[in-house]
């Protein structure tokens, strides 16, 4: 059974960092891709960034290029999601999913983990 189970989120001041973890158990992660998605209140769930599995190749949305940075432990069956530059604008239930590639509107993830809440607050 795939599974995906989303860790490290919490409260955070503005300009601070959090990374977040998604492990993988009953598949191996470097097969698939790994898409990063955000919901804030009241806002449609929207795509972030994208690790593909193939090459380890990532995209980023604009709002968090050069901020967010996506990584992957084989060993660990994880991938996790790196947050600097912490805006309160960034407060949300982030989730991981997986798919089989990365599509540049961010739809084909099946599995889906359980989300994980990120407040940037002072």
């Amino acid at each position: 059974q795939l599974q995906l189970v989303e860790s490290g989120g919490g409260l955070v001041q503005p300009g601070g960092s959090l990374r977040l973890s998604c492990a993988a158990s009953g598949f191996t992660l470097d097969y698939y891709a790994i898409g990063w998605f955000r919901q804030a209140p009241g806002k449609e769930r929207e795509g972030i960034g994208c690790m593909d599995g193939s090459d380890g190749s990532t995209d980023y949305v604009d709002s968090v290029k050069g901020r967010f940075t996506i990584s992957r432990d084989n060993a660990k069956n994880t991938v996790y999601l790196q947050m600097n530059s912490l805006k309160p604008e960034d407060t949300a239930v982030y989730y991981c999913a997986s798919g089989l590639i990365c599509y540049s509107d961010y739809s084909g993830f099946s599995s889906w983990g359980q989300g994980t809440q990120v407040t940037v607050s002072s």
